[in-house]
Parts: structure tokens; C-alpha cells; sequence
């Protein structure tokens, strides 16, 4: 079934297993740009889970040119020590790896570097907001040298090859694209100039390192902002690295002006960006690396299968489970931690551990732990019962099956998944539906005992006589007690679970994650939706990525928002409403929908106190908040028990 993507590739003269790649993506699992053991296992994890190709995390070539604090250097050979390390014990664990060698340009500032940022022309980066200083035609030679002497450094620290980062709106992209090179000399002007000082680089790679050192070039396809790069320009760049000796041109998208598309929430389609990397790869003859949500094995297989590019990098894909080319070639893709495209862990969510920062994974919190977090065989096997199929509960319940131990899951319903079965309604958002999936095989692999349709009370729990007892009973909707003079309000979760009929003219009341996914899912229903919000933005605490593709979606949609406004009354058709103005009417509508927040559910803990041997409250019975912690608290606790 999946007999392309598990085949033997090649970049330049390196030999790879298979064609799964994991590309370069900042982890924050180093020791001040230094490599830290933490950095080591992580990598060596995804070696391990079988990736043909590794690509470190981005790794600056010069202090003016480091990107965030903590970036990973390669900038002096006092960094050399623990390159190495990290070079063989991937290479101790089967895998093959580049480093990515990086210089940040405009899109950086001096609280980062000290000193005032360089880039092609004098142009400011309008996320980092900070005049750079145009590099004069010396520096940029020096900078050339800088990443030669870079690569040198990877080459004899034990690396296979390196990548250069020429993506993403830094450096190397500044001078590619028009959006960012203004200059009229030899590095600016026409595309041939534009295209000089990657040309540059690669020329003298090559002649630190040797014409057969593997070079991966990665470039954005589009970089989707005016005047920007796009496929135009891009093919005829990389027909010209291919010809200066790149072995491989890696076909990415973005830069930090268009940062939504960079790292793509779930409401972007999978593998959007593939087009690019196809158009690409007819028209060169090295190999072409095609990203941008492959999270799916049978589409990886599709890419490879079709020849629309030679390689798949899976970049969270690879966070989320680092085991995924293994159990695909083991044809155990439902047993693969998927990416459900949620923006939290990987995006800089802290665990509910103090200080766990770095990337992790809300569906597989052991991502990033890897030395830490590790499912050991328990050496007193208990009787544990988990109250509750929610993420939460079932994460706990099959770490402490893994464990050795007996367990059993209650679950009111009759399908596990809890509040992840309605947030998988909304456009976009179908693959919280595999999380939901990997948790019931895991489930079953360790033989947890799932009982359905069973509300448990205090007496059935105590009859069970546990070791100990884990509640994971979630939250409910809040009630807000509006008065209300006779229209219908509903709840956004009975809304997404198919409970009630849809009015077609829709008020929601709340501009949070639940209500703009609400109003999509509305839209996407053919019904009218008008979200009212206290504050003055709608989803303020919610990834700015989903925001922006959401606000998308509700403008295409003719939603309309009305912010700063708080509703005081229900009326037939609509509500009265205040803000800073004063008093406004909001009518036609025949329906409300509520999505204001939750409650913790916990009806069992004051029952059970004293009654059972040991107890324990995770999740969103102990305090509503989001899925992520609530795995989070049951992987751990399951790890403790």
C-alpha cells in the first residue's frame, strides 16, 4: 500500500531509506543555542522512527543574523563539540541528517542580535518592526564566506550534508525577492542579480566542502504577499540553483508578513502547497522536497506515487509521532499520533508542568520528552478506573494500560472522544476526528477495557474496587441568565452535535474559538450568522493563524461582528445590547446560540472522597480549560501511577 514512499531515495550521492523527511523547525529543546541532551533525543526519536532524512532546526551562520533566543549556532567551532554528539547519535540511531544554515536579515531585531538588523535594502520586516541597514557589496561577500565556513563546520562535525535556508523571508529570500531586494547593483535589479548571492553561496559550499557534499536548498514557492515571490520567478530560480549544484530544491511557502500560511492551522486544507512544489519539479532535474500539511500516509503515498515530488517532509507530522515512517511501514497508520493542525504545543503552548516550554504535541505530549517522558513497565500492576472518554481520560487510560495496569474506562456515551467529537464538526477541523481514533486503537492495542453507555455513579465505581480512580468528566457549556422574551437559545456544542434545527438567521453570542468555528460551521450550512463579542476583537485568545483564516472565512461568508458590545436581554427576534455608545438592537433572527465558555463537571469527587483508595481529577473536571492540558495531566498522571 505504501510501497512508493517506502522506497530508497537519493539527494546528490547521500542514500535514503525512504522518501519521509523531517524538515528544519525551531524546537526550543536547546541549551542557549548550544546542543543540549534534551536537543539530542529528540532527534534521535524521529531517527529511530524511521525518517530517511533529518534536517536540524534552523541554525544561524552569524550573531547579526540569529533569528529568536536560544536559536541553535553554527556560527564559531566552539559550537563544534555538540554538533558532533548530535551528528553520531543520530547516525548511532539509523538516521541520515543536515543542518540548516540560516541568516535572518530584516526579520529580526537588535533585543535579539545587539545590534541594529542587515538585509538587501533598507526596507523594515512589518512583523519585527525595526529599520534595517542596507549590507554594502564587502559585507555581503563576508556573509557569503560566513555560510561556506558554516558548512564546513557541519561537514566536519559529522553531518551529511546542510541546507540552506533561503525560505521564510529571511536572508537568502530577501535578495531572491522583489518584495525585499531593492537594490540596483549586482546582487538586485533583475532577477539574475536577485538570484546572485544564492548562486554565491552554493559556490562556495561547494568548494569548502566538495563538489559531493549533499546541499538541499529551500526556498518559499510563493511567498503570498505583493510583489512577493511567486511560481513565476521561483521556477526559473530553481532551474539556476539546480544548475549551480543544488541537489535538492525543498518547496516550502510564506514568510513572516504572510505567517499563517508558514505554519498552517487545521483549516487549511492538507497539502495545499503541493501545486507549487509540482510546478517546480517538472521544470528541474535534481529532486524536489514537497511540505505543507502531508499528515496522511496515504497522501505522502499519492505524492510520491504520482511523481509530483520525490520526497515528503512532514514537519508536525514529525512532532506529533515521531514513529510515523515506521508504522507506516509496519501498516499501522491508525495507530499513528496524527497532527490535528491545533497550533498549541508546537506553537509555544507550555505544558501544565512549570517551565515545559519547547515543542511538544497536544495529541502526543510525550513529543519532546523524549528522555523524560518514557512509558516503563510498572512493577505493581493496579486496578484503575477512568471516569470519562475524553481526550483527557482516554490518554490516561491507555498510559496506564501500556503501563501493565488494569483498566477500565466509563463512558456515558456511546462513542469516546468527549468535547473533541463536536469541535471536529466545523469546516477544517475533521482531524481532532483521528485524534479521537489514535486514542481508541491505542485503547485497544492495551486491551483497556471501554465500557459505553455507562453513566457511573459513586456505588458502581466502589463495587469495581480500584487502586485508584482518575475523573475526567469534562466540562459543560455555561448558562448565562440573560432574560429572554421568547426566542430560541441553544448551545454551540448541541449545534455542532446535530441536536437541534438550525434557525437561518443566526445571533451568536461569544467571539471565542467555539463561536467562530460555530459561525463557520453555520456558513457552511447556507444559514445568515451575526457574532456579537464583549471585547473589543474577536478571538483574542485563540492562535492568530486560525483567526486570520477564520476571519477569512466569515468575511467570504457575509458574517457579520459586532464587537465591544455586551448583550442584556433576549427579545423575539434578537437581543438589546450595550457598548461604549450606548444601547443597540440587534434583530431578525430566530435563533441564539450561546458559546461563552465552560464549567467544570465534577459531580463524582465529593462523593467518592474517602470512599476510595486513591483519587484523582484531571482535565476540565478539575478546571475548564482546553483539551491540550487535559492530556497533558493524564499522561503524566497515568506515568506516576
Amino acid at each position: 500500500m505504501f510501497e512508493n514512499v517506502l522506497k530508497k531515495g537519493k539527494i546528490g550521492g547521500l542514500e535514503l531509506k525512504n522518501r519521509f523527511v523531517m524538515p528544519a523547525m525551531g524546537s526550543s529543546h536547546g541549551d542557549d543555542g548550544k546542543v543540549s541532551q534534551k536537543l539530542v533525543d529528540y532527534y534521535v526519536a524521529r531517527a529511530r522512527g524511521g525518517f530517511g532524512l533529518l534536517t536540524t532546526e534552523f541554525a544561524y551562520i552569524d550573531l547579526e543574523g540569529k533569528a529568536i533566543p536560544g536559536q541553535l549556532r553554527i556560527d564559531s567551532d566552539d559550537i563544534m563539540p555538540g554538533l558532533k554528539t548530535l551528528a553520531d547519535a543520530i547516525h548511532q540511531a539509523g538516521g541520515k541528517v543536515l543542518v540548516q544554515i540560516q541568516h535572518s536579515g530584516r526579520q529580526t531585531n537588535s533585543a535579539v542580535t545587539g545590534r541594529q538588523p542587515v538585509a538587501p535594502s533598507a526596507v523594515p520586516c512589518p512583523v519585527n518592526l525595526e529599520l534595517p541597514r542596507e549590507l554594502s557589496i564587502e559585507e555581503i561577500y563576508t556573509v557569503i564566506e560566513k555560510f561556506g565556513d558554516a558548512a564546513l563546520r557541519a561537514k566536519n562535525a559529522g553531518f551529511d550534508g546542510v541546507e540552506i535556508h533561503g525560505a521564510h523571508g529571511y536572508l537568502v529570500a530577501q535578495f531572491l525577492s522583489g518584495y525585499t531586494n531593492k537594490r540596483v547593483d549586482e546582487f538586485g535589479a533583475d532577477l539574475a542579480g536577485r538570484m546572485k548571492f544564492a548562486l554565491e553561496l552554493i559556490k562556495n559550499i561547494k568548494s569548502k566542502c566538495g563538489k559531493d557534499f549533499p546541499l538541499v536548498f529551500r526556498i518559499s514557492g510563493e511567498e503570498r504577499v505583493d510583489g512577493g515571490l511567486k511560481l513565476n520567478e521561483t521556477i526559473p530560480i530553481s532551474k539556476a540553483l539546480a544548475e549551480a549544484g543544488a541537489d535538492a530544491i525543498h518547496v516550502s511557502t510564506g514568510v513572516y508578513a504572510s505567517m499563517p500560511w508558514m505554519v498552517a492551522p487545521a483549516s487549511v486544507s492538507t497539502g495545499f502547497n503541493l501545486y507549487a512544489a509540482e510546478a517546480i519539479k517538472k521544470a528541474i532535474n535534481v529532486p524536489v522536497i514537497a511540505v505543507g500539511r502531508i499528515t496522511d500516509p496515504l497522501m505522502a503515498e499519492e505524492v510520491i506515487a504520482s511523481g509530483r515530488a520525490d520526497f515528503v517532509s512532514l514537519g508536525r507530522g514529525s512532532i506529533a509521532d515521531p514513529e510515523f515512517p515506521n508504522k507506516v511501514a509496519e501498516n499501522r497508520p491508525q495507530q499513528i499520533s496524527p497532527c490535528v493542525g491545533c497550533m498549541t504545543r508546537c506553537q509555544g503552548v507550555p505544558g501544565v508542568t512549570p517551565g515545559d516550554r519547547g515543542v511538544s504535541c497536544m495529541i502526543n505530549p510525550f513529543s519532546g520528552h523524549e528522555g523524560t517522558m518514557e512509558i516503563t513497565p510498572t512493577k505493581n500492576p493496579k486496578t484503575i478506573v477512568v471516569v470519562g472518554g475524553g481526550p483527557g481520560g482516554l490518554e490516561a487510560a491507555w498510559v496506564a494500560a501500556a503501563r501493565g495496569h488494569r483498566v477500565t474506562l466509563l463512558e456515558k456515551n456511546n462513542k469516546v472522544g468527549g468535547q473533541f467529537i463536536a469541535a471536529a464538526v466545523p469546516p477544517g477541523k475533521q482531524d481532532l476526528a483521528k485524534g479521537i481514533r489514535y486514542y481508541y486503537e491505542m485503547c485497544k492495542k492495551y486491551d483497556v477495557n471501554l465500557k459505553l453507555t455507562i453513566e457511573a455513579d459513586a456505588d458502581m465505581i466502589v463495587n469495581l474496587n480500584p487502586d485508584e480512580v482518575i475523573l475526567a468528566t469534562g466540562a459543560v457549556p455555561l448558562e448565562v441568565p440573560i432574560p429572554n422574551e421568547g426566542i430560541e437559545v441553544v448551545q454551540a456544542v448541541d449545534v455542532l452535535l446535530g441536536k437541534v434545527m438550525l434557525g437561518k438567521n443566526v445571533l451568536i453570542v461569544g467571539g471565542g474559538l467555539v463561536g467562530l468555528e460555530t459561525a463557520e460551521h453555520l456558513l457552511s450550512q447556507n444559514r445568515r450568522v451575526t457574532i456579537v463579542e464583549m471585547e473589543d476583537a474577536v478571538g483574542k485568545d485563540v492562535h492568530p493563524s486560525i483567526v486570520y483564516f477564520s476571519l477569512q472565512t466569515l468575511k467570504a461568508g457575509g458574517a457579520e461582528i459586532v464587537t465591544s458590545t455586551k448583550v442584556e436581554k433576549f427579545k423575539q427576534d434578537g437581543a438589546i445590547c450595550t457598548n461604549p455608545s450606548g444601547t443597540i438592537e440587534l434583530s431578525g433572527f430566530d435563533m441564539v446560540v450561546l458559546a461563552i465558555g465552560a464549567k467544570s463537571y465534577n459531580p463524582l469527587e465529593k462523593e467518592l472522597t474517602g470512599k476510595v483508595r486513591s483519587l484523582h481529577v484531571i482535565g476540565d473536571a478539575a478546571k475548564a480549560r482546553r483539551g491540550v492540558e487535559a492530556i497533558d495531566e493524564g499522561a503524566l498522571l497515568a506515568l506516576k501511577l
